[in-house]
């Protein structure tokens, strides 16, 4: 089962680096213009995608910086959000690393964000939605990018199994 993580984390590492080399390409308007995702810009839905990590992350650890909403825009720049996610995706693979399997069967405790009552769950399934949440989100990031006249880029994680992730097929 941890192998499984660690691979989730390594391969949201890879598409989050691709995303993000993709959106370097457009222009601060374009980052910026409303394309009717969720988050509306694709600035707006790469920052969610870190604000959910970071509260995820401040859940599992009890430790750093958890936004108190979900659309809170951390970094209005790219430069500065790309830094950031490079820095989280690290932050993501090195917890990961140190997990153990007694860690991933026992339970988490939290409020959610929108809905402020206790879940208490464990942590392996919650850890999966964690991993899905960035899958879902970054699928609405590439819609956007591509509306925009990004590339279309290959996110699958088979194709990331048959290229940068052959250790983990």
């Amino acid at each position: 089962m941890l192998d499984h993580f660690r691979m989730f984390a390594d391969y949201n590492r890879w598409a989050n680096r691709l995303v993000y080399t993709a959106a370097a390409e457009l222009t601060d308007a374009e980052l910026r213009q409303n394309r009717g995702a969720f988050f509306g810009s694709l600035l707006s839905t790469l920052n969610h995608i870190l604000v959910a990590d970071r509260i995820w992350m401040k859940r599992f650890t009890r430790e750093g910086d958890a936004p108190a909403s979900l659309d809170t825009i951390l970094h209005d720049d790219l430069s500065a959000l790309t830094a950031a996610r490079i820095a989280e995706d690290a932050r993501i693979i090195a917890w990961i690393d140190g997990l153990s399997d007694e860690r991933l069967a026992a339970a988490l405790t939290y409020s959610p964000v929108v809905n402020p009552t206790v879940i208490t769950q464990k942590l392996a399934p919650t850890l999966a939605h964690f991993f899905n949440h960035q899958t879902h989100h970054r699928g609405q990031a590439h819609a956007t990018l591509t509306a925009l006249g990004g590339p279309s880029l290959a996110l699958d994680l088979a194709y990331f199994l048959r290229t940068e992730g052959l250790q983990w097929a």
